[in-house]
């Protein structure tokens, strides 16, 4: 952990030393959030989701056969039989 005194410039700016942006791995264009709280203030790098949209999604889940109707789809699921043999099998 690097420890560096920096001076606040007539324009409200702060230059973070090279050692610390090289400790940090923060490249020109990185986001920094700036924490303040009752001790002081703290720097966090802004994390991005890195996730993919919903339209790149669509057709990645392929289904063999014929198309099965919405109705089958969002019929409520008879889990009775399952349940009946759970608790056979743990008596």
């Amino acid at each position: 952990m690097l420890i560096a005194t920096i001076t606040l410039s007539s324009k409200g700016q702060l230059v973070i030393p090279k050692e610390i942006r090289d400790e940090m791995r923060w490249v020109a264009g990185t986001k920094i959030a700036l924490v303040s709280g009752t001790t002081g203030v703290m720097l966090k790098e802004v994390t991005t989701k890195k996730g993919r949209k919903f339209e790149d999604l669509i057709g990645m889940l392929k289904h063999e056969g014929p198309p099965v109707p919405t109705d089958v789809l969002c019929a409520p699921v008879d889990n009775a039989a399952d349940w009946d043999a759970s608790e056979n099998r743990s008596k």
